[in-house]
């Protein structure tokens, strides 16, 4: 197991930028860690009522960078967000080498029973949609995805590559803006709490790469599972017309396409991300598909 940080400080820094903003947040919530068999899992609840959606971020996201869309489920249901063991957040720090070979989906399996939570909507974002995809709790009883990664591989045009790199080896404001201008549809600025995460995350993290595709038995699995796949319209790390063949051979269902969105679909149109969830709800018997 190697950890994520730069160093004992990089953590918490980390660690106090996600507190603060938590503690700022005007949503009430809750906060608490459980114990897993070789981590410990950071999970904010938002929400009246049972656990009944749970949202699993992207790579080097966590629950304090994804209010938004947080605020806007749980309106409808009671939400638990789970900040990912090694990825940049409250959980433990640490990953092991081949972390993308199921590790992240036992986690969460393991977070899950540790809480009770039963037969929830499972919302995962990129990274998180392919760690959703391999969970294989019997606790899950539907699946939304988020331009989920683990399907087809994620790819950088050479612009994207060169504005990452540039955030990855000397991060400021103005190169983290610039990277995040790949992540967001056109005419729609990051926002600001976004680049000033992610310029934390280049100076203070060892940031992993982008999650490779899942073995086709684990698709095979969820085939014929309530399940729903969707990505940005402008998404260019997974767009639609490569990610929807995939997801039709793989998973066996049509891709949504969301307007108005890049690969930030969570932040960019959180409303849409709730439809989606109340349309798996009433796939489920269990929502009147607002």
């Amino acid at each position: 197991m190697r950890s994520l940080y730069k160093s004992d400080a990089d953590r918490e820094v980390v660690a106090r930028w996600c507190r603060s903003r938590l503690d700022a947040w005007g949503v009430p919530h809750r906060r608490e860690t459980v114990e897993v068999s070789d981590a410990l899992v950071h999970l904010t609840r938002v929400g009246s009522g049972p656990v009944e959606v749970v949202f699993v971020p992207g790579t080097n996201f966590n629950a304090a960078a994804n209010l938004a869309v947080a605020e806007v489920l749980a309106r409808r249901r009671g939400v638990v967000l789970v900040d990912l063991p090694g990825q940049p957040g409250l959980s433990s720090g640490e990953r092991p080498r081949a972390a993308h070979r199921g590790w992240y989906g036992r986690k969460v399996a393991e977070a899950l029973e540790a809480i009770g939570a039963d037969r929830v909507i499972a919302v995962g974002h990129s990274l998180g949609g392919s760690v959703v995809l391999s969970c294989d709790s019997e606790r899950i009883a539907g699946r939304v995805l988020l331009a989920p990664a683990g399907v087809a591989p994620l790819r950088l045009d050479p612009r994207m590559a060169a504005s990452s790199l540039g955030w990855l080896l000397a991060s400021t404001p103005e190169r983290t803006a610039a990277m995040l201008e790949g992540f967001t549809a056109p005419g729609h600025a990051p926002p600001e709490a976004i680049v000033e995460w992610l310029g934390l995350v280049a100076a203070h993290c060892r940031s992993t790469l982008a999650p490779p595709p899942l073995p086709g038995a684990v698709l095979e699995r969820r085939k014929g599972s309530p399940l729903i796949a969707a990505t940005g319209a402008h998404d260019r790390f997974l767009p639609p017309d490569r990610l929807g063949p995939a997801v039709r051979a793989g998973l066996g269902v049509e891709l949504h396409v969301i307007d108005g969105a890049g690969h930030l679909a969570a932040d960019e149109r959180p409303e849409a991300v709730a439809a989606l969830v109340d349309r798996m709800a009433a796939q489920m018997g269990e929502g009147d598909g607002r």
